[in-house]
């Protein structure tokens, strides 16, 4: 009787220590979403995040490829230059400086799928937020042609 007595205590104790600790984690959790959500996503550094989408690595490397630059310059130009201008902000935000703030992943995945990233993906969410609603459009870029815009952003420092 003693021993389920002190069973009991230990057990009541290590649940109240596991719901401190979940109660812990929520808190931390809710204050980082509301420290990160006083800078405006534009500006948001989140390196981390791959985003949501096909493309799950990248290995760039230290030497920029002028052909896919061009091919990538050429591409934006056509496709992207009606809401995005380089040195400003325009009805969407400057790929200038992109490299800087988000991952190779997570911009391709958003140039391929600018819904999918929109719906599930938290910073896509902000953006959309911060730009008034103006959703990115999908140009029906392929894989390669994204690869070439995302080199072509890697001048744009």
């Amino acid at each position: 009787m003693l021993s389920a007595l002190v069973f009991a205590t230990a057990f009541i104790a290590c649940q109240s220590d596991y719901q401190k600790e979940i109660e812990e984690r929520k808190a931390k959790k809710k204050a980082e979403i509301e420290e990160e959500s006083k800078v405006p996503a534009s500006e948001r550094i989140t390196l981390d995040n791959k985003g949501v989408g096909p493309i799950k690595n990248i290995e760039l490397t230290a030497e920029i490829d002028e052909e896919m630059v061009q091919r990538g310059m050429e591409l934006f130009k056509t496709n992207c230059t009606a809401c995005h201008k380089v040195d400003k902000r325009f009805i969407g935000p400057s790929p200038k400086g992109i490299m800087k703030r988000r991952s190779p992943e997570w911009i391709m995945n958003m140039i391929l799928d600018p819904q999918l990233m929109v719906e599930q993906d938290r910073c896509a969410k902000d953006l959309l937020v911060e730009f008034n609603g103006a959703a990115m459009a999908n140009q029906n870029m392929t894989e390669e042609q994204a690869r070439d815009i995302l080199e072509y952003f890697r001048t744009l420092e």
